[in-house]
């Protein structure tokens, strides 16, 4: 049979492991907004890059490279 003070002592131990679950939680939950954002925004700077290599368009000078003869090591 437990006691009174046991069951007194078991209660309050059961409070603090729940507190400090809920800090956890908090922390993760922390954790996992500002992982969100962070991914947000590196999503629009993805779009933004996409859109701006979509947008360029090849000048006579990076086609010529590719007309080039091999340097005579080759």
């Amino acid at each position: 049979m437990t006691t009174t003070t046991d069951l007194e002592y078991k209660i309050a131990d059961l409070e603090t492991q729940l507190a400090f679950q809920e800090d956890t939680i908090q922390s993760l939950n922390d954790a996992l907004i500002s992982q969100q954002d962070q991914l947000m925004t590196l999503q629009k700077q993805m779009a933004a890059l996409a859109k701006k290599m979509k947008a360029i368009q090849p000048s006579d000078s990076l086609a010529s490279l590719d007309d080039e003869t091999p340097p005579p090591h080759y």
